[in-house]
């Protein structure tokens, strides 16, 4: 049965760090004169979740989140992962195992509340499951074909079945008008904190490795992931200088 908002309880937690190669100080850069981190917390503030948390190692992020009265706890500055940063909160917390924790990233300062929600929501509509995420259709065959792109084929249950950088479902005959969708996974979760304790212990897999996605550590391992099928994608994230500058024109702060 379907969790409805009134039902639903969840935890945001923003993994944040200021080393970024592309975009230097990604977090702090300044976004109509209030940083970018903040801005995150801000929309995702605007979602059911009961507490938003920003997770970092740097004393910068920590501090800027005081002055703005955003919760922040510093965690280790070692994780490999945001996950890691993450399973790290919850044991700071001391989060019951079932409580479910929302993953946004902390370039998002577009994402919209109402996607928080979903994915929280698929999450406890799916009790076999220890993540949920999101995906939205394919229909360009240039996206479909870009290894940065990351594709996902669900089961009849909307689980998903494997992810990866190439093009999958391959469709081998294509002049036989077979009908398959095809589907972009966008990087937002929903955990259960017993699942972030485990995966601080299971090894990388394979084709993890292979693939350079995290998430399919969990699969490997035998968890289910619910996937959220979205009507269309948000706006984009902040990688670039250039992206900063097009998220400032969009909330009119160029």
């Amino acid at each position: 049965m379907s969790a409805t908002p009134n039902t639903l309880d969840f935890l945001v937690v923003i993994p944040a760090r200021l080393g970024s190669t592309r975009l230097p100080r990604k977090p702090l850069a300044d976004i109509g004169g209030k940083p970018m981190i903040i801005r995150v917390a801000e929309r995702a503030k605007q979602s059911l979740a009961h507490s938003v948390v920003v997770a970092t190692d740097s004393l910068e992020i920590q501090a800027v989140c005081n002055e703005y009265q955003v919760e922040c706890l510093l965690t280790s500055s070692e994780h490999p992962t945001g996950t890691d940063r993450i399973a790290e909160v919850a044991q700071l917390l001391k989060l019951p195992n079932n409580a479910l924790v929302v993953n946004v990233q902390g370039d998002e300062p577009l994402i919209p509340p109402e996607l928080i929600n979903q994915v929280a929501q698929t999450l406890a509509a799916h009790s076999n499951c220890a993540i949920s995420t999101v995906a939205v259709p394919i229909f360009d065959q240039t996206e479909m074909n870009n290894p940065n792109v990351v594709k996902v084929v669900l089961n009849r249950d909307h689980e998903a079945m494997y992810f990866s950088r190439a093009p999958i479902p391959y469709v081998r005959d294509a002049q036989t008008g077979i009908s398959v969708e095809h589907l972009r996974h966008l990087g937002i979760y929903a955990y259960r904190a017993n699942f972030l304790q485990a995966y601080a212990r299971l090894e990388p897999a394979p084709p993890e490795q292979a693939e350079a996605l995290e998430q399919l550590r969990a699969l490997w391992n035998g968890y289910r992931i619910a996937v959220y099928t979205a009507s269309e994608a948000p706006p984009a994230g902040v990688d670039t200088p250039e992206d900063l500058e097009r998220v400032r024109r969009l909330l009119g702060h160029s």
